[in-house]
């Protein structure tokens, strides 16, 4: 039985700074003391990735949980983050109250726009921007009663 989504996992260059931005930024809020590995076949294994290197911490906010990865090895082969265009998980959704307001701390601590304004879709405000190694970050304001707030959705399944 599929319960949902647990975490979404976010492979970064420097895991002190990006930790840092994302409990200053969303406010999440790191779950253990970190993790990591090194020369561990069962490791490799699970990610698929023969002689695999890393550390990593997860960190949590409400219900949502964020897994920081800060690979040692082996090197990767693209040189730049993946955009919204690109195959594969190319960005994470954050819901927000006051969309304005949040944008305002948002780039106070880092994270960046391109210069553009949200857009309000009616159902829904909402702006793609950029956390401080370039990963893909949606920031979205739902409108109370769209069906698709997450009090919304959490009384859905409580139901």
């Amino acid at each position: 039985m599929i319960r949902g989504i647990h975490h979404v996992g976010v492979n970064c260059r420097d895991l002190k700074r990006m930790t840092r931005f994302y409990c200053e930024a969303f406010g999440f809020e790191p779950v253990d003391e970190g993790f990591g590995w090194s020369c561990e076949p069962v490791m490799d294994r699970i990610v698929d990735l023969p002689g695999s290197a890393a550390k990593g911490v997860m960190l949590r906010a409400g219900q949502c949980y964020l897994e920081l990865f800060e690979y040692s090895a082996p090197p990767s082969d693209l040189a730049r983050p993946l955009r919204p265009n690109d195959r594969g998980y190319t960005h994470m959704c954050i819901d927000v109250t006051d969309i304005e307001n949040d944008i305002v701390h948002l780039k106070a601590c880092g994270m960046t726009f391109s210069g553009r304004d949200h857009v309000d879709a009616g159902h829904v405000r909402t702006l793609y921007g950029y956390d401080p190694e370039g990963n893909v970050i949606e920031v979205q304001q739902c409108m109370p009663a769209n069906g698709f707030t997450l009090e919304e959705l959490r009384a859905a399944n409580a139901a």
